[in-house]
């Protein structure tokens, strides 16, 4: 069997749910596992609905409305009988946020935005599995909070792989063996506490919980749809002149991935490698075409530069009130802040008397973490800077994309360098 992945490009209206469906029913007869993310920008429109209702930034129910226009408008497009069960059934899924809205946020922030943002998961996917037998492609919908098991990391979720390979076998792998050649929907990025509460594997999720699935069941293949040809050595909104990385290793897409690079969530190759499943990365658009394979070969490996931007980033100084050194003790006290705040560090580098640190510019998050750091160390910071990782670097490269940036911060290592850049204004 296969699993497959398509994101939210990939079903961002009615056309491109009917192309999904259409590149379904090319793989009819083989046995599928079909996971889906949340309709085009839904993540980001429930993100700003929680803050809206958390933070009283912006008008919830104006932007509740948004949401729901969206999928209807999808709906009418796929079901043209308003009367079709389908209406109904996402009708109950808004009434869910309309009642958590109802009331003031009982949770933490983080602990809200599961519960609220993993709906777009829940629409998508019964919209799509209602589309598919509406053209006479038959499947079973599941909620993935059924297999996929976590603890209350809100947000990002560390999984219980032991309960969860258990209830995929028992759940998907049941259902497999009994339809030979079925398919079943369910979601990618949520999944569930032990305590039956929502939560997430952090943003762009879904590559992981497909991994999670394969490797479980022991899949043939599991094969990322996307809007682009393969998998790119640099994203084509940030860089000119991409090219395609044909065949890569675990190991090269794992620091790849890790470096932030946006094909694939850091966390996806892991359970892959571990089971020696091949990952493909293919185009929706062209789904004949071969796209990319990423497997244990590591002579496929090119030297190919690859770069990763991520912007929207905030460059953290910290030092201690006395100005003594930096040392074990130090940096032990800051891991455990990082740690209690939830927030990831994404690169560090530290000096005799400071240590800096690159992150998500998330709020409140961030902000809280500044105020407890302060308590005991002095803590200056850069917002709305950017971070270029560039994979088997030239300095050419180095000064082509540098030109017109404040360099605030670097790295280099035999493979990688990695910048923190400022625009010049």
């Amino acid at each position: 069997m296969k699993v497959f992945k398509f994101g939210g490009a990939s079903v961002k209206d009615a056309e491109a749910v009917k192309n999904v469906a259409e590149i379904i029913r090319m793989y009819q007869g083989e046995s599928l596992a079909v996971v889906v993310s949340a309709m085009g920008k839904t993540t980001n429109a429930f993100e700003k609905l929680h803050r809206a209702f958390f933070l009283k930034e912006g008008d919830a129910n104006q932007q509740l409305q948004e949401i729901k226009d969206f999928h209807f408008q999808i709906l009418e497009g796929l079901f043209p009988d308003s009367k079709h069960k389908v209406y109904q059934e996402i009708h109950n899924t808004f009434v869910e946020v309309e009642w958590q809205l109802e009331d003031d946020p009982i949770g933490t922030f983080d602990f809200e935005y599961d519960q609220m943002v993993s709906l777009g998961e829940m629409l998508s996917t019964k919209i799509i599995s209602a589309y598919l037998l509406e053209v006479g492609i038959s499947n079973k919908w599941l909620d993935a909070r059924d297999v996929i098991r976590t603890d209350n990391h809100y947000r990002k979720a560390y999984v219980d792989w032991e309960l969860s390979n258990s209830l995929i076998k028992k759940v998907m792998g049941g259902f497999f063996e009994k339809e030979e050649g079925g398919i079943m929907i369910t979601q990618g990025f949520i999944a569930a506490t032990s305590e039956n509460y929502t939560s997430t594997l952090g943003r762009e999720g879904s590559d992981f919980s497909a991994a999670i699935i394969a490797s479980a069941l022991q899949a043939e293949e599991v094969v990322i749809w996307k809007d682009v040809e393969g998998m790119l050595n640099a994203d084509p909104k940030y860089f000119e002149k991409t090219v395609k990385l044909n065949n890569i290793s675990y190991r090269e897409a794992v620091e790849l991935a890790y470096f932030g690079a946006s094909v694939i969530h850091p966390k996806t190759i892991k359970p892959l490698h571990n089971a020696n499943i091949p990952l493909y990365v293919k185009s929706f658009v062209n789904p004949s075409n071969r796209g990319s394979l990423i497997d244990a070969n590591t002579d496929s490996d090119s030297l190919v530069p690859s770069y990763i931007h991520k912007p929207g980033q905030i460059l953290i100084s910290i030092a201690s009130k006395d100005y003594a050194f930096i040392a074990e003790n130090n940096l032990s006290d800051i891991y455990r802040v990082f740690s209690e705040h939830g927030v990831s560090i994404n690169m560090m580098q530290n000096s005799a008397i400071s240590f800096s640190v690159c992150v998500d510019d998330e709020s409140p998050k961030v902000d809280k973490l500044i105020k407890a750091l302060q308590e005991h160390f002095l803590v200056t910071y850069n917002k709305s800077v950017e971070l270029l990782t560039i994979r088997h670097y030239t300095e050419d490269i180095i000064e082509e994309l540098l030109s017109g940036k404040s360099n605030l911060l670097e790295q280099k290592s035999r493979n990688t360098a990695r910048f923190v850049l400022k625009k010049i204004s």
